[in-house]
């Protein structure tokens, strides 16, 4: 990709200022999980493999984070993240937190409820289909992406 350069004029001095392309950028989360789970390490790993800068905490309460970032219950499930002021749960496949951060719809954030095999952490021997569902600040829900 190519890097666009932006010159400012500020006080007599020119300032070249580089603006990278956001596909470029890693964008940041931060994921509350169990130490335990394995299927939210293999999360975690496939989040770092497209291009994210995870931060994983192990917590021993996750009923807390869930109340705290106001995860509707019937959409939990087995970790939780933030990225870019958004909550997002579960097995949620990068793209579609890509999607979300580059969207930016006015909702609290977006949630892959339980874990459905096929799932990004979940891989098994089948692929069963699932709903991302986003929710509101009202408790509103509806489907983000359909896998």
């Amino acid at each position: 990709m190519t890097m666009i350069k932006h010159v400012f004029l500020r006080g007599g001095f020119a300032l070249m200022v580089a603006a990278f392309p956001m596909a470029t950028l890693a964008a940041e989360i931060t994921v509350y999980k169990s130490a335990q789970c394995g299927c939210c390490k293999k999360w975690v790993e496939h989040m770092r493999q497209n291009g994210f800068e995870v931060t994983a905490v192990d917590v021993r309460n996750l009923d807390e984070i869930k109340r705290k970032h106001a995860v509707p219950g019937h959409l939990a499930a087995c970790h939780t993240s933030i990225a870019g002021g958004y909550v997002v749960e579960g097995h949620v496949p990068a793209d579609a937190v890509k999607r979300l951060l580059s969207e930016r719809p006015k909702v609290m954030g977006i949630a892959v409820p339980g874990m459905p095999m096929g799932s990004p952490g979940m891989e098994g021997d089948r692929k069963d289909s699932y709903e991302i569902m986003s929710f509101d600040t009202a408790g509103e829900t509806k489907v983000f992406e359909r896998r």
